[in-house]
């Protein structure tokens, strides 16, 4: 069960995604950065929520990052990951830097609506992390020699912004170094175990808005009078969708998924019944391509 604090903070980026994300998403996706958003999320105390307490942060757990990952992406993923981008940014110095650091960085986020880059992806290694050859630091923006390229054009989230950073010639003081000369990958793994279980959220922040746009244009189709095909799709892939999920739900939780102390297993068995009941999956394809060839007959 969810604390009060957890609640609060789940209803406010829920608040946030539904009435000031969603009207503006698409917007953003052509236009590019949600400045105004980001800023928007500082306001409400919905980032860098992982800052420690000692930094003027609310040190959460990871746990409670997801709650407002997965609302937040309900709204639009983009704008999710421009906003989590900075937790991203600062796990290096969260887990690995002294206080000198962490007070002179992180308290600065703290304060006003900064935002930091992670930049990991090399020209001979992406995600083979173990293959890169780079040295990990702090880097002010502004430092000589930092060149920042052009805004790449994803196929999605367009309005999370993806450079290349060239590193020409630049200087950096040793108290900028983390922990120690050779620790890098040892901090870019610690990282990423901190920052891929808000990711996951956010997919599944995805996947609920799908399923709810899902299910309002169904039920606006049914109640317009769509023919028979339409009502076959539907059943027939609303119970796919539904096994296919209660199966990952038992793979990811393990063994424990084949226990019936826990949830998994028994949504697994329920949902079968989805693909046979009022018609099986394969009677519902069958109305579906005789829907279809029937019309090339025409």
């Amino acid at each position: 069960e969810l604390t009060e604090q957890q609640k609060e903070f789940q209803a406010t980026a829920r608040k946030f995604a539904r009435e000031e994300i969603i009207p503006v998403a698409a917007h953003y996706d052509k236009t590019g950065y949600p400045v105004p958003l980001i800023k928007r999320a500082w306001e409400l105390g919905l980032m860098n929520g992982h800052i420690p307490e000692h930094c003027g942060g609310l040190a959460l757990g990871i746990f409670d990052t997801c709650l407002i990952t997965e609302e937040i992406a309900y709204g639009c993923t983009g704008v999710q990951t421009a906003i989590e981008a900075n937790s991203l940014g600062q796990m290096p110095v969260i887990i690995a830097g002294n206080e000198a650091q962490q007070k002179k960085y992180l308290g600065r986020m703290s304060e006003e609506p900064l935002m930091c880059a992670y930049c990991v992806t090399e020209p001979g290694a992406g995600s083979d992390v173990a293959g890169l050859k780079f040295t990990g630091f702090i880097v002010d923006a502004d430092t000589p020699g930092i060149q920042i390229g052009r805004k790449e054009m994803n196929m999605g989230q367009r309005c999370s912004d993806t450079r290349g950073i060239v590193f020409e010639d630049v200087k950096v003081p040793v108290e900028n170094v983390l922990i120690g000369e050779g620790a890098g990958f040892k901090i870019a793994m610690g990282a990423f175990d901190k920052t891929r279980p808000p990711v996951a959220a956010g997919a599944v922040g995805l996947a609920q808005r799908a399923l709810d746009e899902l299910a309002y244009q169904a039920a606006w189709e049914v109640d317009s009078g769509r023919k028979n095909t339409y009502y076959a799709s539907i059943k027939a892939f609303a119970g796919d969708i539904a096994n296919q999920v209660a199966s990952d739900a038992v793979q990811v939780f393990g063994g424990n998924g084949f226990n019936s102390d826990y949830p998994a297993e028994k949504l697994m068995r329920d949902a079968k019944i989805y693909q046979i009941y009022e018609g099986t999956a394969q009677i519902q394809r069958l109305i579906i391509a005789r829907e279809h060839i029937g019309k090339y007959k025409e």
